[in-house]
């Protein structure tokens, strides 16, 4: 194997795909990237993989002989990365899997391991296929990855779950205190296709997705493959290979109420920035904001009484439909929520103190954030 290319794209995608090499491997070679060249198509082909996590990349180059070795992920990635900004060489030796890597800056020596002892990522095979433009998907990973949850016990919850109607796809998250659906629209008039039944596809590879989806150059749609265990994300020269998660995942839409007492119109960078303020005096009392509506003053106020430290009050002004409420938030949950609304001003909907509620963005991304209230204590 012999090729050259621009330091940069070496760094960039070797960087991308080390993200999927497990930093405990299970067997040494999953600790290294494989690294492939191609005469015939004058590409250089990157894999990380940790065994359920697989991200693949290409990238154009001068190779002069094909080949393929795995290197060492995190010594080669250290090395790359300060290298100069110019071309470098890399060519295997003839007799033992090492690269040699050169460049003006002078030259390493890396030593790899057989690329046939690098597991293959696994192939779904199927008909079923959904297409999707990077935007609207873009929009969807945006508007639900935050709400996933953290907790490992809980290991459904740690995904993304996905629904596909003729036109749309649904994207759901929640961590059994909050609830984010985003349903994304193609613009294109191409359906998308039905899958056969919905998914969860871990938080994990959709945050690489989301990643590699803000850097995505090209116009084409994403295609996304599924059979019983395994999703693929094909991006043309990206790639990204995923197991499914398994288990039954809450069903979510029963928890949307489906009509509401109480309604607040509101400025969204206003809120978030007055929750931004007040979440400094919250952060000393377990991070808990009072709102309470005012429909005569047509306001909106917030506080937080921390005992032996202080207090806090803001009010905005909102348009309001009901009755006077006061209705307790984590601080956290909202100010991720409103962070992934799209649009100038918001909507909250809700019934009673103890009852869910749900804000909505007024155009853009049509996305439903339902956050369970805390009890007021005293």
């Amino acid at each position: 194997m012999r090729f050259s290319c621009p330091q940069a794209d070496f760094n960039t995608h070797f960087s991308l795909v080390s993200r999927a090499v497990p930093s405990r491997p299970s067997k040494p070679v999953l600790g290294n990237v494989l690294v492939k060249a191609s005469t015939d198509t004058q590409q250089v082909t990157l894999i990380g993989f940790d065994e359920t996590l697989g991200i693949q990349t290409s990238f154009l180059a001068q190779v002069d002989q094909s080949g393929a070795l795995t290197l060492p992920a995190k010594l080669l990635g250290d090395i790359v990365s300060r290298l100069p900004n110019e071309d470098i060489d890399i060519s295997e030796d003839d007799d033992e899997p090492v690269i040699t890597l050169s460049c003006s800056a002078g030259r390493y020596q890396v030593r790899g391991l057989s690329a046939e002892d690098y597991p293959n990522l696994p192939e779904v095979e199927s008909t079923e296929t959904v297409k999707i433009s990077a935007d609207a998907l873009l929009e969807g990973l945006r508007g639900a990855l935050f709400a996933i949850s953290s907790d490992e016990t809980k290991q459904v919850l740690t995904g993304v779950h996905l629904r596909a109607d003729e036109d749309s796809l649904e994207f759901a998250a929640t961590d059994g205190h909050r609830l984010s659906v985003v349903t994304t629209v193609e613009d294109s008039g191409s359906p998308v296709t039905n899958l056969r039944s919905s998914v969860t596809i871990p938080g994990k590879a959709l945050r690489e997705l989301e990643r590699i989806l803000q850097i995505y150059p090209s116009s084409e749609p994403v295609a996304f493959y599924l059979d019983d265990t395994q999703a693929v994300f094909d991006l043309g020269q990206q790639r990204i290979t995923t197991r499914l998660l398994e288990g039954q995942y809450p069903n979510y839409r029963q928890l949307i109420p489906s009509q509401f007492e109480r309604q607040l119109t509101l400025d969204r960078k206003q809120f978030t920035a007055s929750l931004e303020r007040i979440a400094v005096m919250a952060d000393q009392r377990n991070n808990i904001v009072k709102l309470s509506i005012n429909n005569e003053a047509s306001s909106l106020s917030l506080s937080v009484e921390a005992q032996e430290v202080g207090n806090g009050l803001e009010t905005l002004p909102a348009q309001i439909t009901g009755a006077d409420l006061e209705i307790a938030f984590n601080v956290r949950y909202l100010l991720e929520g409103l962070k992934a609304l799209p649009s100038s001003e918001i909507q909250i909907q809700c019934n009673t103190a103890t009852s869910p509620s749900v804000l909505t963005p007024l155009g853009g991304t049509k996305i439903t954030y339902l956050v369970m209230p805390v009890q007021i204590r005293g």
